[in-house]
């Protein structure tokens, strides 16, 4: 049944596909192969079917190759990119450096016109109040020469009145004695017109030293203003970066005095004492400047103590980022303390601030690791190093290098595990590292 199913079939094909002989020769024998139109259908399928493979195969190991190549173009994209943002963000640091160093003159040069106010308004105090002295010195003489004046005339009136019933020679005697009184009150009305004139002069002298005065206070609020807005434009930032960094700035202001608790100097507190004891609005207003620089200096001083820098300077790339991920072990979802950045073994390691190291060796886990104490109950761990070159109990300072990357613990490559602990809480390094950007 089979075989004439195959004849029928290879009989209808004939017309398409007509047989085919293949001769082969050997000696004096010559033989032939019979290649039947299913045959032929079988091994044109099967020579398309390996045409269509190798077509299907070549096209994916081209588009694999394209694929490659456009990833690692991308990557290297992306690298310098990041290294121009870096640049970018480095330039930057240095220009806010810089203009806080400016900043820092011009409130050095703002102290010494505060200062110079200071004198001249104690000056322009002093004479106002020997003006009123005068005054009052001048209007008391004025007042006495006035009612002198007057027991003057009623005396010369009583006089005149006991002449009236007196003789002749009595009256040369009283001619004398008025002549005299005469005189002495013409003295006393003399003498009063000068006291007179003095005292227009002081009051004239007065209303421009009062003037002065007004004309100075005007020019020492408008110097006040742009003094207290630049105090309050420069404090902004400053709060901001410590707050991002999750520290509590009044409690890092209080650590930041206790350790810096010395007073005097140009941010004295300025006192203009007077006899009444209030004080001056002038006075208020430079004590709340001082205060305001007092509170930037020791902003400046903590952020000399705190990890505000990059571990690693070199090029390198983040790894993996603060938070819960899937743990690269395959131990599951896990928190992980810290940020990692990648670079080849051997990438010096930096620390990001003044402190003690207060660990230097094998840690379970974080392998070779330095652990730095800093001030205001900050830590910072430094992991999976190839190499310590540091003690326990070493004092080290902002960008002194400590170690080497490396990829020893639990690891699955060369890359520096960064943590910042504070109050043996972890936080995310990053907000450290961009509050700096930020303003440095």
């Amino acid at each position: 049944m089979l075989t004439r199913l195959t004849y029928r079939l290879n009989t209808s094909l004939e017309r398409w596909l007509p047989e085919q002989r293949l001769f082969l020769k050997s000696g004096s024998q010559t033989r032939f192969i019979r290649i039947r139109p299913l045959t032929q259908i079988a091994l044109l399928t099967g020579s398309v079917a390996v045409i269509g493979w190798t077509i299907v195969a070549s096209s994916i190991a081209m588009m694999d190759g394209v694929s490659t190549g456009s990833g690692k173009v991308a990557a290297a994209r992306q690298q310098a990119l990041f290294e121009t943002r870096l640049n970018a963000l480095s330039a930057d640091r240095d220009l806010r450096a810089e203009e806080a160093a400016r900043a820092q003159d011009r409130f050095s040069l703002a102290l010494a016109e505060v200062s110079q106010m200071q004198e001249r308004l104690l000056k322009s105090e002093d004479q106002r109040r020997e003006m009123e002295t005068g005054i009052e010195v001048i209007q008391n003489t004025l007042r006495r020469t006035i009612d002198e004046r007057d027991e003057a005339r009623a005396e010369v009136d009583r006089v005149t009145l006991a002449m009236a019933g007196q003789t002749g020679g009595d009256n040369a005697d009283a001619g004398e004695t008025l002549e005299m009184v005469t005189e002495a009150l013409n003295a006393t009305a003399r003498q009063r017109d000068d006291l007179a004139e003095a005292a227009l002069v002081a009051k004239a002298e007065t209303e421009r030293v009062i003037q002065e005065k007004t004309a100075l206070e005007a020019r020492n609020d408008v110097i006040f203003s742009q003094l207290e807005d630049a105090v309050s434009v420069s404090m902004e930032p400053l709060d901001k970066m410590f707050a991002a960094a999750g520290l509590n700035t009044n409690d890092l202001l209080r650590q930041v005095r206790r350790g810096y608790s010395g007073q005097g100097g140009p941010l004295a507190p300025v006192s203009l004492s007077t006899m009444s004891g209030a004080a001056f609005p002038e006075e208020s207003r430079a004590n709340a400047i001082l205060e305001g620089l007092d509170r930037m200096n020791m902003y400046r001083l903590a952020a000399a103590k705190a990890p505000l820098a990059m571990p690693v300077t070199d090029r390198f790339r983040y790894s993996s980022g603060f938070g819960y991920r899937r743990d690269p072990k395959g131990a599951g979802r896990r928190m992980h303390s810290g940020i990692d950045m990648a670079a080849p073994i051997g990438t010096p390691i930096l620390v990001t601030g003044d402190g003690v190291v207060t660990q230097a060796g094998w840690a379970n886990g974080y392998g070779r690791m330095i652990t730095v104490r800093h001030d205001f109950g900050i830590e910072t761990r430094y992991a999976h190093l190839s190499k310590i070159d540091v003690s326990v109990g070493d004092r080290v300072s902002r960008g002194d290098h400590i170690g080497d990357m490396g990829s020893s613990g639990r690891s699955t490559g060369s890359h520096l595990h960064y943590e910042v602990r504070i109050g043996g809480e972890f936080v995310n390094p990053m907000t450290f590292i961009k509050a700096a950007k930020d303003v440095f």
